[in-house]
């Protein structure tokens, strides 16, 4: 019998051994802690399609921070959740200052200041009465340039309640430049932009629309990214770069780990991925059926994008993952 001459298991013999090899490993710093904050509310509302999250009341996020940040989680996204009758056709409470996301961001930056970066979703669809991510034409489509400009006066009001980075999700043509000059123009020259460059009109976002109470008639697919498209990701990253991103995301993340990786060997900015309502429901689901492992389940679907080549992740197991981590190592 011929034996081998190379034993690569010899690198798996014990956790001690494993742990010492680890090519990729994920940390708490990495990660963001997505939260909902409800207008109105006095307690938390459990989210019946996202096991495990709430819509939070402004108190109970003021604690939901507090937790990630004392687990070490290295930022937080907030989205801001209206009631039905201040919705309406532009969206205006989203630039509101008085406003439940732009409160929000005041409550958290009172509670934990700089001791996380608190980063706050700027776009229209959880105001806007038709649930759109922009100002609707005659016609019904989004209209891009009178979006922009709605875009443009959010995000300084953002900047105002004290968010330290702004998400440009809404997937409009020229968003990151005319958000990165309202900014600058207003003295807020620091407040750094996390661009949704490459945001997928996917199937995996419908816990979140839930979560946000979307009004959403119709879909996005005339402004988000066909599912289809590889190239087109590369093309919008490198615009969001050149108008002045300062770190660029793709959504969904697990259907789109090639995307990661491409953009990896493309860009020197870091990448971000947002393992979306629809990946974390779907994981959370199979798991109460005794299906798979949770744990380990959610350890490996955070490693898988983390060694495509994110650098920053966007997870609902923020707090729970980084106290993992924290107990692991």
């Amino acid at each position: 019998m011929t034996y081998p001459d190379v034993r690569p298991r010899r690198l798996r013999r014990s956790a001690a051994v494993r742990r010492l090899v680890e090519e990729t490993r994920v940390a708490p710093a990495e990660l963001v802690l997505p939260l909902f904050v409800k207008e109105g509310l006095t307690e938390p509302r459990a989210i019946s399609s996202m096991p495990g999250q709430v819509q939070h009341s402004r108190e109970s996020l003021r604690k939901a921070v507090r937790d990630a940040v004392s687990a070490g989680v290295g930022g937080i996204m907030i989205y801001g959740v209206p009631t039905d009758d201040h919705k309406d056709e532009t969206g205006s409470q989203g630039l509101d200052p008085d406003g439940i996301l732009n409160v929000a961001i005041r409550d958290v930056i009172a509670e934990v200041g700089d001791s996380t970066v608190v980063m706050s979703d700027l776009c229209l669809d959880e105001f806007t009465s038709h649930g759109h991510c922009g100002v609707l034409a005659p016609d019904g489509s989004v209209d891009n340039d009178v979006t922009l400009a709605l875009y443009a006066e959010m995000g300084v009001a953002q900047a105002t309640a004290g968010a330290h980075m702004l998400g440009t999700s809404g997937m409009m043509d020229g968003q990151v430049g005319v958000v990165r000059k309202a900014l600058d123009q207003a003295g807020f020259q620091d407040t750094s932009i996390l661009a949704y460059a490459a945001k997928y009109a996917g199937a995996f976002y419908g816990p979140f629309r839930q979560a946000v109470e979307s009004s959403l008639q119709g879909d996005r697919r005339q402004y988000q990214q066909d599912p289809g498209n590889a190239r087109e990701a590369i093309r919008e990253t490198e615009l969001d770069i050149a108008e002045g991103a300062d770190i660029v995301m793709v959504k969904p993340a697990l259907p789109y780990l090639d995307i990661i990786t491409r953009l990896r060997d493309r860009v020197e900015v870091p990448i971000a991925a947002y393992q979306v309502s629809g990946e974390y429901s779907m994981i959370e689901a199979a798991a109460a059926n005794g299906w798979i492992d949770r744990e380990r389940a959610i350890l490996e679907s955070l490693t898988s994008i983390k060694r495509s080549g994110a650098q920053i992740i966007l997870t609902y197991w923020a707090t729970e993952v980084a106290q993992l981590l924290r107990d692991r190592y």
